[in-house]
């Protein structure tokens, strides 16, 4: 169910208008097969005569309560047309998208043998950021128009820390995180140190499935702003001892210190100068101190507990 309302919400939007060394294995001999479709092009492109093909082959595209007539107006809209022009000027192209998606699914199978590639979808979906990406098992579809850079015009009135990602370098990282968020079940502790371990866990494996992408970009930051996290990273660990946060069940604290925001929330003068999410990245060197200091596959890391991976870990902010 959760699948079909990802795809929905998808469709709805479109409807309106480095521990890279470390991590490097050898994935040369993995097969890997997908097809790659590029929805946007056949649309955009397709007239009234055409639409009756491309309904048959893409039929989770158009749901059957939606007249035709929507379709055509869509096809024939200038302010859709633009944007589809615009999209076109940055992905004419798409074979470096391709090349990525290649090397992501290679080692997604190489962690995890029962993978198999989805097909690849492009569309877009007037530029629907929370739903730039959805992943459904068998099925991928990436909304274009959502990376077209960030300073393109169209992004004017998004604010910094959201349209520094919409470029599409960082497509295949929404997409790994995508599958990631399917493959790590939460555990139903909800303590800080909890979350951000979960977290953690979720940066570590992108650490494996993208070996080749930088922590600013996997972590999507800003250069100051990563560059703030690297400098302060032992700062934030005593603001969360001296506060007791760590063991703390407060849900205000996700918005503060875990979800996505212009910046984290300690209530100093200093906060317009970190990035959001300080947690997640504390949680995940957490998770790399762990995996450095102990001889447990990915499997078992995924299954232990926030608490157990905390005191085993042996971490140590930077100074």
């Amino acid at each position: 169910m959760r699948k079909i309302l990802l795809l929905f919400l998808l469709i709805s939007s479109f409807l309106s208008c480095n521990n890279a060394k470390d991590n490097q294995v050898n994935v040369s001999t993995i097969p890997v097969n997908f097809e790659f479709e590029r929805f946007d092009k056949a649309f955009y492109t397709s007239s009234e005569k055409g639409l009756k093909k491309l309904k048959e082959k893409y039929p989770i595209l158009f749901p059957k309560q939606v007249h035709d007539s929507v379709w055509i107006h869509k096809i024939n809209n200038k302010d859709e047309q633009e944007l589809f022009a615009e999209t076109q000027k940055i992905f004419n192209d798409d074979e470096f998208l391709q090349e990525q998606l290649i090397s992501l699914f290679k080692h997604i199978k190489y962690y995890n043998k029962s993978f198999t590639s989805p097909k690849v979808i492009t569309m877009l979906s007037n530029i629907d950021y929370d739903n730039r990406v959805v992943y459904a098992d068998s099925l991928l579809l990436i909304s274009l128009d959502a990376y077209l850079g960030e300073k393109h015009l169209f992004y004017n009135d998004y604010p910094k820390y959201i349209k520094q990602n919409n470029h599409k370098g960082h497509i295949i990282v929404d997409v790994a995180n995508s599958i990631v968020h399917q493959q790590i079940v939460p555990n139903s502790n909800r303590t800080f140190l909890e979350k951000i371990i979960f977290e953690g866990k979720k940066m570590y494996v992108l650490d494996l499935f993208l070996p080749q992408i930088t922590d600013q970009e996997k972590i999507g930051y800003s250069l100051d702003k990563n560059t703030w996290i690297l400098e302060n990273e032992e700062q934030v660990w005593k603001y969360f001892i001296e506060n007791k946060i760590l063991f703390s069940t407060e849900t205000k604290l996700n918005k503060r210190f875990i979800e996505n925001g212009p910046f984290s929330k300690f209530y100093l003068s200093e906060d317009k100068n970190s990035p959001g999410k300080v947690g997640v990245w504390i949680g995940w060197q957490i998770v790399r101190s762990y995996m450095q200091n102990n001889d447990v596959s990915l499997q078992q890391l995924l299954r232990n507990k926030g608490i157990e991976i905390f005191n085993k870990s042996k971490y140590k902010p930077r100074k």
